[in-house]
């Protein structure tokens, strides 16, 4: 009987820690410092545009980042 128990018990036990409430892992008042331009990945986003060319002039072959044309970079 004790097994029983016991193997019954646990699946209850897991389902109902499923109830807790789950708290946000950013406060609203923490999201300022999200949006601060140190978090971007790009800061100067004509540098990034002119590196993502240059990258998709050299891998034209396989696509790089999706855009249309050869590899001979004059699209």
């Amino acid at each position: 009987m004790g097994k029983k128990v016991f193997s019954l018990l646990i699946p209850i036990i897991l389902l109902l820690t499923g109830c807790s409430n789950v708290e946000p892992w950013v406060k609203p008042y923490e999201r300022a410092n999200l949006a601060d331009t140190a978090m971007q990945s790009d800061r100067n986003p004509v540098s990034n545009a002119y590196i993502n060319h240059v990258h998709e002039a050299r891998e034209g072959a396989r696509g790089a980042a999706g855009s249309a044309g050869g590899g001979c970079g004059c699209n």
